[in-house]
């Protein structure tokens, strides 16, 4: 029976590691391709699980889970258009204060719409229950989660690696200058990654809000721990932000059985070991400037 406690808890962690993948992918992206430090990529998050409580009344849980992450990812596209673009030559300095301002500006708009309390929200019904494997008992929906989570990273992998979309951002994270010399611009594909990424970031809100519960500051605590992944994954790397979320996940769930009172302790351990020993990351590479 411990044996069996001990793997619930791994499948816990695991779950975290995918919630912080799916903004950990988005972040790094992000920086990669465009130099900027998006500090507003937890606001996005907690934005969508707030849109969440907001349409499952009319349209379902289902119907949320869906037109979240679009609603959210037009914003941040139009955040991009307008605000964004405007850096990417920049200073990174400006960068990184304008999301911090945004990121502000979000949780608080957040707090004067619907107060500093926590919004319960539960889980949809044709979720509850459990799942049973051999003497395992496991939620069915954080099951559901972990199959979502593990789709949108196969298909973000499919888009990076199988399209000529994901040719030329991969170029562009690595020599922009040979990109704009064969004439292709990046802004549109800027555009597209920063789409992709909020909408990533608002559908891990979405399926975590009956786990986690929904307040202002959601996305300023997670936030932290999806820069430690792409700290410990690497920049520029797609598998080493993969790696980073589950193995920070398992920590995280192992460390709460062993010891609860250094679950977070544990993790930033991890990431000052691996900075030690390899400064770039475990799959780091090296990032050419976006011009």
């Amino acid at each position: 029976m411990q044996l069996v406690f001990i793997l619930e808890q791994v499948l816990n962690g695991l779950l975290i590691g995918v919630q912080y993948l799916l903004i950990a992918l988005g972040l790094s992206l992000i920086f990669s391709l465009g130099g900027i430090v998006n500090l507003a990529h937890g606001a996005f998050y907690a934005i969508g699980a707030y849109l969440t409580v907001m349409l499952t009344p009319t349209i379902g849980f289902g119907g949320a889970l869906v037109a979240s992450p679009l609603l959210v990812a037009v914003l941040g596209l139009v955040i991009e258009r307008f605000l964004l673009r405007r850096f990417y030559r920049g200073d990174p300095t400006l960068g990184l204060l304008l999301t911090f301002g945004l990121a502000m500006v979000a949780e608080q708009a957040l707090r004067m719409a619907f107060g500093a309390a926590p919004l319960p929200y539960g889980i949809p019904s044709w979720l509850r229950g459990q799942v049973f494997i051999g003497d395992l008992i496991y939620s069915r929906y954080r099951l559901s989660i972990l199959v979502v989570a593990l789709a949108c990273v196969g298909g973000l992998w499919l888009l990076l690696t199988r399209t000529s979309f994901g040719r030329v951002v991969r170029a562009g994270v690595q020599n922009p200058d040979m990109v704009a010399a064969l004439g292709i611009s990046l802004r549109p594909y800027m555009t597209a990654v920063v789409t992709i990424a909020v909408g990533l970031a608002a559908l891990a809100g979405t399926m975590m809000a009956p786990v986690t519960g929904v307040h202002p500051a959601m996305g300023a605590e997670i936030l932290t721990f999806a820069f430690v992944v792409v700290v410990i994954g690497g920049l520029g790397s797609f598998w080493g932000v993969v790696f980073a979320a589950l193995i920070v996940g398992v920590v995280r769930g192992l460390t709460a059985y062993a010891y609860p009172p250094a679950t977070e302790a544990a993790v930033y351990g991890l990431m000052v070991l691996v900075l030690l020993l390899r400064p770039r990351g475990l799959f780091g590479e090296q990032i050419a400037r976006f011009e």
